[in-house]
Parts: C-alpha cells; structure tokens; sequence
C-alpha cells in the first residue's frame, strides 16, 4: 500500500500524519493496520524505529466511539518514559487530526490525587503502567467495562517474571468478550510468546527491516579489560564525533559508579535507571535530548522503546546478555535514514561470548583496535 487511506485509515488521519511529514507506511504498519481495523488480535515484530507505535495507534484511535465519554482502549508500557511518549504521540495525532477524542496517561510514582482528577475529563484512550492502571479501577476511579482493547508495547518486557503477575491481574479487571489483544516489541521470544497464551491467539506478524527504513549503522568491538570500561568509554567520547552517544550498562549500580567517574573526568553525563524518581530521570531526559549531555547512562530497560532523535553512537560498556539485548539497543541509533555506530567493549575473558554473539546476529563485528587520539601540535600553514 503507498498511502495510509488506503490502508483503511480516515482522512483526517491521514492529514494529521502528513502535518508530521509521514506519508508513506512502513512495512510493520502496512502489515498490521488492516488487521487491527478489523478487529483482529496481533503480535507484531518489527526492528526498533520501524513505526510500531503508529502502527497500533492510528488504528486504535479510529475505532474508539469519541461521542461515548468512557475508556475503550488501553496501552501498557513497561517505563515510565515510554508510557509518556506514546501518550504524546497519540495528543499529537488528536491535535494534527482535530478530533475530539481524550488521551490520559496514568503512570506509577505520579500524583494520583491528580490522575483521578484528570479521570473526570472521561478519557478514551488510557495510556501508562499496569500496576497503576490496575489500583485506579479497584478503587473505582477507572471505568474499564467499556474497553476492547488491549495493547502491550514492549510486550516481552511487560510478560517477564516482575511483570506478567500484575498483567494478568489487569487482564482479569477488563471484559472477557469481544476483545482485542495487539502486543508489539521488536522482539518476540518464545517464553513470552507461550505467556501470551492468555490473550487469545493473536496473529504472529513479523516484519524485517527493509534497507530504505533504515540508516546505515556500523558494528563495532573494543577489547578492553574490565577495569578499564569506563575509562576507555571517556576516551570515545573525547575522540569520537559523538554528539548524543547511549552507554548500556547491566547494572543501575555500576551505571551510578560510572556516571560518577565520568562526571568527574568532564563528561557531560546523565543517566536514566529505574531506581531514581521520576524529576530526576524526566530532566536526565530533557538534558539528553536538549544537548545539554552528550552521554546517556541507561540500562536495558530503562531505555526500552525510546525514540529518542540523533543518537549517532551506542556504547555497550557492558556486554548484552542476549542477540536480542543486542538488537534492542543497536536500535536506538541508525535511525529514519540516519548513520549511526555501535560499540561493544569486551574484556578477554568475554571473546567467546561476543563470537557467540556475532554467530547468533548472523554478522561480523569489525574491531576497533584503540580510542582515535586527537591530533596534537598546530596546523601546517
């Protein structure tokens, strides 16, 4: 399909996307629009930055009844930024299309004197954390009789051993009949998939990146030994044209231990983790994409689903545990056409695990043998 109404979307739909300058679907969005317009049940898989939060939005935001003023959709995401920017994009979309229809946001640590405030505007479509969700309806602040549909962005992380129990028990609070399940992640592990048996059987979609909806990305490796991580990351930042660079690190306390280190050496540094309240990872945020920091300090999950503009370097200070650790976080630059390079610093005990790695990428990782020094001494007239 080359046009979104021809997917079946309105045609203020379609304007409101091209205020945006999207006029063209991406393969995830062609795929399953028509579905989910139907009412069918999905798991959709797609690579990071290939358009599946607009995937499951435009399509679930033409199905709700604007003139009913109850909840008929919702939408869990594992973070607190990733709830907040869904929720953006879908106020962007109502705003662009000039439509009546009410987004919410309702996330966990927030002031929930003030959500149940805001609950009385009557939402339509509920975007945030399961557990937050979840308290609003038992204290009867949130009506979900009225919703039929259900969406977990990030669903391998929503399905996993912390968080499936409190999925499950929100399941449980909505209608049995007549509902719609769409789950979306880049990922789509066998073990999560089994724990999605509760949802019905959606349908498998999985969609490959095609060459024109991404960048061009470079995979790197560094040998460097423990010790000498953090170190060796300050010196790729002095000497690599990084102008917004993600270091994963495994640990949220490894990843304090490492801020404070670089910090220290003059590194404009933040870092995002899930123990720190929600001001101060909302302003590490604000900093990062700003300019303000040119290093995001972040574990896996803290950064999951962030589309976050620019990023030209990913820095795995520590090794990912998986191929799909790796693909989640090698997807946060290479972007909408953009370049973009990953680096994997591994210790010497680590080479059989990054050889694993590569075998199960299914590509080769070209070696960087050292930090590019800077030239020194004046310029030859």
């Amino acid at each position: 399909m080359n046009s979104f109404v021809e997917l079946g979307m309105s045609e203020e739909m379609a304007a409101a996307l091209a205020k945006e300058k999207i006029g063209t679907p991406m393969g995830i969005q062609a795929a399953a629009i028509p579905r989910i317009l139907k009412g069918e049940s999905i798991i959709g898989q797609a690579p990071t930055g290939t358009g599946k939060t607009l995937a499951y939005l435009l399509p679930v935001m033409q199905r709700i009844d604007a003139s009913l003023p109850q909840a008929q959709a919702v939408v869990l995401a594992p973070t607190y930024e990733l709830a907040m920017q869904i929720a953006r994009t879908a106020q962007q979309l109502v705003d662009d299309a000039g439509i009546s229809l009410r987004v919410q946001g309702l996330i966990g640590g927030a002031n929930i004197a003030r959500q149940v405030e805001k609950l009385k505007k009557k939402p339509h479509l509920v975007i945030g954390s399961a557990g937050r969700i979840l308290e609003l309806s038992r204290k009867g602040k949130l009506k979900l009789d009225r919703v039929r549909c259900l969406v977990l962005d990030e669903f391998d992380r929503l399905l996993d051993d912390q968080n499936v129990n409190t999925v499950s028990d929100l399941v449980r609070e909505l209608p049995q009949e007549d509902m719609q399940y769409l789950m979306f992640s880049a990922t789509a592990p066998k073990k999560a998939r089994e724990r999605a048996d509760f949802l019905g059987s959606p349908e498998f979609i999985r969609v490959r990146e095609l060459p024109d909806e991404a960048g061009e990305r470079e995979d790197l490796y560094m040998m460097v030994p423990f010790r000498d991580k953090i170190e060796a990351v300050r010196k790729l930042a002095r000497t690599l044209p990084v102008k917004r660079g993600l270091v994963f690190i495994n640990r949220a306390f490894d990843a304090e231990r490492a801020l404070s280190k670089l910090c220290y050496e003059g590194i404009r540094a933040v870092s995002l983790l899930g123990n720190a309240d929600k001001m101060a990872r909302k302003k590490a945020m604000a900093d990062f994409r700003t300019g303000k920091a040119q290093l995001l300090l972040s574990t896996d999950l803290a950064a999951r689903g962030l589309d976050i503009q620019d990023v030209d370097y990913v820095f795995n200070l520590d090794m990912p545990e998986s191929a799909d650790v790796y693909r989640h976080r090698a997807g946060r630059t290479a972007r909408a056409g953009a370049k973009g390079s990953v680096v994997t610093l591994a210790d010497g005990r680590e080479a059989e695990k990054l050889k694993k790695l590569e075998e199960a990428l299914g590509i080769a990782l070209k070696q960087l043998r050292r930090a590019p020094h800077p030239r020194k001494g004046k310029k030859k007239a």
